[in-house]
């Protein structure tokens, strides 16, 4: 961490450094997952259980972060619930209907984005 970013109003350099370290392993956790889709045969485990994997890392993170009082990331948020149902829905058997879960997450997530502006959830980590 550069001495700049400490001194800036309004950061917290321990909430900082913690946020760096559990992106930092949601990361591996991601690359792990990502090295197993692509070591793994797809008749050992079925592609939407990586899906799923990945969602629970993305959201994992934000709940970490939740739980530390460290703002929520609104964009990895949004990635592990778009992960989990399209795994949960390529497990069932759908396919093909990705787009349309993308577009009506996406709109729940707008009609909902005033009720997040005002808990404050969401936002840059370092300013906690």
């Amino acid at each position: 961490m550069n001495q700049e970013s400490i001194n800036k109003p309004g950061i917290d350099p321990a909430k900082a450094a913690l946020n760096k370290n559990l992106e930092t392993a949601a990361w591996g956790c991601f690359l792990i997952m990502l090295g197993g889709l692509m070591f793994v045969p797809d008749t050992v485990v079925k592609g939407g259980w990586w899906s799923i994997g990945v969602g629970f890392i993305m959201l994992g993170l934000n709940a970490a972060r939740y739980f530390n009082k460290i703002k929520m990331s609104g964009f990895t948020t949004f990635l592990g619930i778009i992960s989990l149902i399209g795994g949960a829905l390529a497990l069932a058997g759908m396919k093909g209907i990705d787009g349309a879960v993308f577009i009506i997450v996406l709109g729940a997530y707008l009609l909902l984005k005033p009720w997040f502006d005002k808990q404050g959830l969401f936002g840059k980590a370092e300013q906690s």
